[in-house]
């Protein structure tokens, strides 16, 4: 199973599986990542909806983002992904929210090159991680491997989190039971 369509699915899944909800907040991939979801049947047990907050105000009138982090450092930025990821779980009442921001180009944006991009999950109990990535090609190809990362790492912290739940269970080693 490899690419974004086969990772929607497997987190929809587990999501599914779970009755666990998901948030999409983007920005640079302006609704791809919600789309791609969509795409995948049955995603509405799961998809609660999406914010595509393109302009930097809408960062932080919408998904609430810090003003003055907007103000130092731009919406390019790690702790920005996070925040939006974190938002967009509050404003539509999800379990797991993700986040997509960073320079598609052609232009470099707030002191950052092109493919520069930040992809974010934050999730219930604190789970949560985000990444910095450095992507390479033209528009399209940036904002289609930042489809790819943020499912990917929405995947992987949905099957880290529930190892880290079967050892809390079972007081374990950390292994699923069979």
């Amino acid at each position: 199973m490899t690419g974004p369509g086969s990772a929607a699915a497997g987190a929809l899944e587990l999501l599914a599986g779970r009755g666990q909800s998901l948030a999409v907040a983007e920005s640079l991939t302006g609704g791809l990542v919600a789309g791609t979801l969509t795409a995948v049947p049955g995603a509405s047990r799961s998809l609660r909806g999406s914010i595509t907050a393109y302009a930097t105000d809408l960062k932080r009138d919408i998904l609430g983002v810090d003003g003055a982090l907007l103000a130092a450092r731009g919406a390019v930025d790690g702790e920005v992904a996070r925040q939006m990821a974190a938002g967009v779980r509050r404003a539509l009442g999800a379990d797991w929210g993700i986040a997509t921001t960073g320079v598609a180009g052609p232009d470099p944006q707030d002191g950052q090159p092109v493919g520069t991009v930040f992809v974010a999950v934050q999730g219930p109990g604190g789970a949560g991680e985000v990444r910095r990535l450095a992507l390479t090609g033209d528009r399209d190809r940036i904002r289609r491997d930042t489809i790819d990362a943020v499912l990917a790492l929405l995947l992987s912290e949905l099957t880290e989190n529930a190892r880290a739940q079967d050892t809390e269970q079972h007081g374990g080693n950390g292994c699923l039971q069979p």
